[in-house]
């Protein structure tokens, strides 16, 4: 008790020695006057009142040359947020920057051979300030503002500082080539926040993130705040969407928001006030490193190896340029004719789609065969018994092992397979190839992608929504491209509701079949809200607008005054619970992480990433659902909405189920995220031991799984929580940590779903946590 006293006085003093420091230097800014410079090799930038920032000359990784911008100038780590000129050449260090006598600033350089004007505009200022904030601003002679980096971002948003309608943000090449890179962030018009790999259309095809904030409002703006808060705000200053929660106020934290070369924005924070303190990611707008699109270069995929992308090319192709990801690749024979060829295939990637030809309710074996007798087929996609031909080169390849899609590639029979090599990244000894050839073919891929992309604007330029063929003619649903069927129509797809599949605390849920064969799982709805039929659309639209690849999806519904039913996509192997806990099911330890990592990401999707946020209210195995692949994807999210306060198994009044419901509940606490994030806790320790939170057939100090695994932390004895199964034993510590962190009574105490999975994927700290059942109180 006196160490925590004694640490919390410490914490006080340099509180308000912070406040003080950081009044001071918000309060002033350093005055740059006409006829000052700067060099390389001397006094090199100009500083802000904290020494903080500076604007000024950066060396680049090489050390010979240098570019102009604003950069961290007070901390070890030099980030650069702004670049000046960004894709001109690096000067050298005899370059000069001026603050001339027309109110201009002017980079010199002998190897441009003429004056560059950095701040590009068509008044004069008359004196210019490196800010505190981060901005460099150029002032008329009335003191008034005419220029400022903060309206003219490149790759980085500083707190206070706006992303506006229309605007655009651009990664570099590289870490350390500030050149515009391949992709963009873009606030646009619509009030969606979208990225978008370079020199595409603003349209869905090419969308691989995005804030689904279109229509909220206009002259929607991106926001970061002081304390590390990302949101979107319209023109009446409503806040339409939170990208993060934020973080208590705490003196000597600063934060930014960057777009990094590999297409993922994240924030960022760093403690001023800590000894070798080092930047920390709180949040990113995918955790799947190959989402961006065009992240590999022409006829090439990407994978993930050990959480890091890789380049694949296509089966019969070589990297034009060893290591350099973005070069793409080019066959490796020549192709002479159309004889002699095979098919290769595949499976689990997903391409850029411009198909020329179609055929619709085909086989894999026919559609194989439909390429190989068609001369102009280089390559099919296949997926739900449609066969998409297709020309090269193909582009914004990924693998994605939940998806069904496969590809089907035309290769000459005699020539070998270049399919699972990844690109060397080591830039060592590239093969040569003949040059003119290899020339003139990228030349004609270039021109034949125009064509095509030409084609594929005019008849894409308008969003469109996929139907869902049901048993009787396709039905939208205004917004969102959701069916509703009579109950006629869902009694003939489910035989009369013959075949139950699943029992729940929601309704019965029976296997049916869609007219194109397809399965779906038919959940009828029981003691739901006496509302209307409009508040019933209303709520089930606003799950319909839910996509995530671990969210089962909605297809449909159907509203009647007796019966409410959701109709969505079947899961072949039932949920986690049957997985879990049947020995014979049991998954390995690597597919266990899998499933809790899954779980996590589709648990934040409905915290942090939906139009409005989505507390499920009922995690369990149960409502974990398998697919053909035992992917995990969560089911029964935002049922809470429509049923009835009654509706559980154990506990009037609660929701959800014993074992799995936060204490928050029981004490008549405010029900936030964190109760899902309790839930999580439970399970991944389930995950974890494979076994029930609750089972009394076992030794009465194990009944409780959550008191046993503490006990076992405690005690340093992990290894029998999981026997002898062969694990990863700092993995497992970790896990354990997580849980137990998730498990905590007092709900402010638990991470949120973000943290949780950045601490799953061990890109974050784990502290020792406390006694899950301590109920604690924070300062």
């Amino acid at each position: 008790m006196l160490r925590f006293h004694l640490l919390f006085m410490h914490f006080l003093t340099f509180t308000i020695l912070s406040s003080c420091f950081t009044a001071t230097a918000q309060q002033g800014h350093s005055n740059i006057n006409i006829g000052s410079s700067l060099s390389p090799n001397g006094n090199s930038s100009w500083l802000s009142p904290s020494g903080i920032y500076a604007f000024g000359f950066y060396q680049q990784s090489n050390g010979s040359s240098y570019f102009v911008g604003v950069f961290l100038a007070g901390i070890p780590e030099k980030n650069v947020v702004w670049t000046a000129n960004r894709d001109n050449p690096p000067v050298s260090s005899n370059a000069t920057l001026f603050f001339n006598s027309e109110g201009r600033i002017v980079l010199r350089s002998t190897e441009q051979g003429q004056d560059s004007i950095i701040a590009d505009d068509s008044q004069s200022a008359s004196s210019a300030s490196m800010l505190d904030s981060g901005g460099f601003v150029l002032y008329d002679s009335d003191g008034k503002v005419i220029w400022q980096t903060f309206d003219h971002p490149t790759d980085t948003i500083l707190p206070t500082q706006r992303l506006l309608a229309g605007m655009e943000l651009f990664p570099g090449i590289s870490k350390t080539d500030p050149s515009t890179g391949k992709f963009r962030l873009k606030m646009q018009n619509d009030g969606n926040l979208i990225q978008y790999p370079k020199n595409t259309p603003d349209t869905a095809p090419y969308s691989y993130w995005t804030s689904f904030t279109d229509g909220k409002g206009d002259n929607v703006s991106l926001n970061l705040d002081e304390n590390g808060h990302l949101f979107l705000l319209n023109s009446t200053g409503f806040n339409i969407r939170n990208l993060t929660e934020g973080e208590n106020p705490t003196e000597g934290m600063m934060y930014l928001m960057k777009i990094d070369s590999d297409g993922i924005f994240r924030l960022y924070s760093y403690n001023l006030r800590r000894q070798n303190s080092t930047w920390q990611v709180l949040w990113e707008s995918t955790n799947e490193k190959c989402d961006p699109l065009g992240l590999c270069g022409f006829n090439s995929f990407c994978i993930l190896n050990d959480q890091t992308p890789d380049c694949i090319c296509l089966p019969g192709f070589v990297p034009i340029i060893q290591g350099n990801w973005s070069s793409g690749c080019a066959r490796n024979y020549t192709a002479e004719s159309c004889s002699n060829k095979a098919i290769e295939e595949l499976k689990n990637t997903v391409w850029e789609d411009v198909s020329y030809s179609v055929l619709s309710k085909t086989t894999e074996q026919n559609c194989q065969e439909a390429c190989l007798k068609d001369c102009n087929c280089e390559a099919a996609l296949y997926k739900d018994e449609e066969c998409k031909m297709q020309r090269l080169p193909l582009r914004f390849g990924r693998r994605k092992l939940s998806d069904s899609d496969i590809a089907f590639i035309k290769v000459d029979a005699t020539a070998s397979s270049n399919s699972g090599k990844p690109f060397s990244r080591d830039g060592k000894k590239a093969q040569r190839k003949d040059i003119v050839i290899i020339s003139c073919l990228f030349v004609a891929l270039i021109i034949l992608i125009l064509a095509t992309f030409g084609i594929f604007i005019y008849r894409y330029r308008v969003r469109s929504y996929r139907i869902i063929p049901g048993n009787g003619s396709a039905r939208y649903c205004e917004d969102i491209a959701l069916l509703s069927f009579s109950y006629a129509e869902l009694e003939k797809m489910t035989d009369g509701f013959k075949e139950e599949i699943g029992r729940g605390s929601s309704g019965t849920v029976y296997k049916g079949t869609m007219i194109n064969g397809k399965f779906v799982a038919v959940k009828r709805l029981q003691k739901m809200l006496a509302e209307g039929e409009r508040e019933f659309q209303t709520e089930i639209k606003a799950i319909g607008r839910t996509h995530h690849r671990n969210l089962v999806r909605l297809l449909g519904y159907s509203f009647d005054v007796s019966n409410k039913i959701l109709v969505y996509e079947y899961m072949s192997n039932g949920s986690l619970a049957d997985v879990l806990f049947t020995p014979e099911k049991k998954p390995n330890w690597v597919e266990r992480m899998g499933i809790a990592c899954s779980i996590a990401r589709g648990i934040l999707y409905l915290h942090d990433e939906c139009e409005s946020q989505i507390i499920h209210c009922d995690i369990k195995p149960q409502n974990i659902l398998m697919d053909e692949n035992r992917y995990a994807k969560i089911s029964d999210f935002a049922l809470a909405k429509l049923m009835k306060p009654d509706q559980t198994r154990t506990f009037t009044g609660i929701r959800g189920t014993r074992g799995y419901v936060a204490p928050e509940w029981h004490w008549n606490l405010p029900i936030t995220a964190k109760a899902d994030v309790y839930s999580f806790g439970v399970v991944l320790l389930e995950i974890i031991c494979c076994r029930r939170c609750f089972d009394q057939n076992l030794p009465e100090d194990q009944v409780i799984l959550e008191e046993w695994v503490y006990q076992c932390f405690e005690n340093g004895n992990l290894g029998q929580l999981i026997e002898d199964e062969d694990v990863d034993k700092k993995q497992l510590e970790r896990m354990i940590k997580v849980a137990l962190w998730c498990i905590l009574d007092e709900p402010s105490l638990r991470p949120s779903m973000k943290k949780v999975l950045l601490m799953l994927e061990g890109t974050m700290d784990i502290p020792i946590p406390p006694n899950p059942t301590s109920f604690l109180t924070t300062i």
